[in-house]
């Protein structure tokens, strides 16, 4: 099994130091110039110490929230205003609040193109055709930083878009002679199962912006031949994370450009390796908008065991779920993850949505399933309704669609019984 190219690219960028006492320094560095520039950090760091002894040290540090980045994202700011290269803007998930700005220097960019050149080399080798199913038409947008990496890397990107018609992708597919994929989960499972997909074999194919179910991994590695590797990534993070190698048993971390940590969500602790809790990382290298022990949401672990590749990296198991998409059914918790599993088993399920409401007293979930529109037919909806858990508080509709929407939003659980 091939090490994750991610442990000799980031042994080279530490120029071969002990990677806790990199960042132990860049920590430093960045403490610093967040009290210096940003005025959010300026105040929220008043009195906290600089002299830092240990990566333990950061625990002193409060918490950066995503509410913070609403309140005025420009107080974050630590460059003038014409070092920002690329502006991007977050909606809230709500149907109000005020949208995260996020703010890059070309430095910062560069930064995550020589990720995505690195981390795309896991499975990816010169030559290859790769076919971007993300935003790239914008300089700076996420399919447009990684078609720069895989120039580096000696392959041939295509940037392509969101899937919007999956005839027309599979035609591109045909055409372009493509056998790297990268895409959003229900993007490329609607081009998996639709009918006129073969003869198409691909080599490989990255999901990324969302939870990846095994049930979609599995159909996609079955009608496409190709191995699905999964990429951890947000903007905040400068859209790049983590990407698992071939072990894929998850992610290997950006580890020179940031610090993660795995904390309970009740007390603000560390919790020790193997234990479950929510990620937070801190910038290392960001000069546009640095940020520190900015929590997520997102829940998992630190693997303890050894990865099989024989990284020294840590290695996080992949995410299923966030802390705001859990919700509380009967006596039981349910998440995204769970109805993933269970609804996109069903050959044809191609998207849903589930919400939470209360109707009189009465729990219910209302799941909106889309299914392909050659797929319509009674055994499938009685294979859903039979795969939903606690299927007593469930309302279920069932639509058949040509065409999926090209949304990149990460999907969740919407809990609309504390809604006034």
């Amino acid at each position: 099994m091939k090490l994750t190219p991610l442990e000799p690219w980031i042994t080279h960028k530490i120029d071969h130091v002990d990677l806790a006492e990199y960042q132990l320094q860049k920590l430093r560095d960045t403490l610093q110039l967040a009290r210096e520039k940003s005025r959010f950090y300026r105040r929220q760091l008043a009195d906290i110490p600089i002299d830092l002894t240990s990566l333990d040290d950061l625990t002193r540090w409060p918490f950066t929230t995503a509410a913070d980045l609403r309140v005025n994202p420009l107080a974050f700011v630590t460059v003038s205003q014409d070092e920002i290269q690329r502006v991007v803007t977050l909606d809230s998930s709500g149907t109000s609040g005020a949208p995260k700005r996020l703010y890059f220097t070309r430095e910062d960019q560069e930064l995550t193109i020589d990720f995505f050149h690195i981390g795309m080399s896991t499975f990816t080798a010169p030559g290859d055709r790769v076919l971007i199913l993300l935003p790239g038409e914008t300089p700076g947008s996420v399919g447009d930083l990684l078609a720069t990496g895989l120039q580096r890397l000696g392959a041939v990107p295509i940037k392509h878009g969101p899937v919007r018609d999956a005839v027309v992708t599979l035609d591109v597919m045909r055409r372009e002679k493509i056998n790297v994929l990268v895409g959003v989960p229900t993007h490329v499972l609607a081009l998996a199962r639709h009918p006129t997909k073969s003869p198409l074999n691909l080599k490989s194919v990255l999901l990324s912006t969302d939870h990846v179910a095994n049930a979609i991994k599995h159909a996609i590695e079955a009608a496409f031949g190709g191995t699905v590797y999964n990429h951890y990534g947000m903007t905040e993070m400068g859209l790049g994370g983590g990407v698992e190698c071939e072990a894929r048993r998850g992610y290997h971390l950006r580890e020179a450009d940031m610090l993660f940590e795995i904390i309970d969500p009740q007390t603000g602790e560390r919790v020790p390796d193997g234990e479950y809790g929510e990620v937070v990382f801190t910038t290392l290298t960001r000069r546009g908008l640095p940020l520190i022990r900015y929590r997520t949401g997102d829940v998992s672990r630190f693997i303890p065991e050894p990865c099989p590749c024989g990284a020294r990296l840590k290695t996080l198991e992949r995410i299923t779920h966030r802390l705001a998409g859990r919700v509380l059914i009967g006596d039981q918790t349910l998440t995204m993850a769970d109805l993933d599993e269970a609804l996109f088993a069903v050959d044809g399920v191609l998207n849903f949505t589930a919400t939470m409401v209360n109707d009189n007293g009465h729990d219910s979930l209302q799941l909106e399933v889309k299914i392909a529109a050659d797929r319509r037919s009674m055994p499938v909806i009685q294979s859903i309704t039979a795969a939903v858990p606690y299927a007593q508080y469930f309302d279920l509709h069932v639509s058949s669609v040509n065409a999926i929407p090209p949304s990149l939003a990460k999907r969740t659980i919407i809990d609309r019984r504390n809604l006034a």
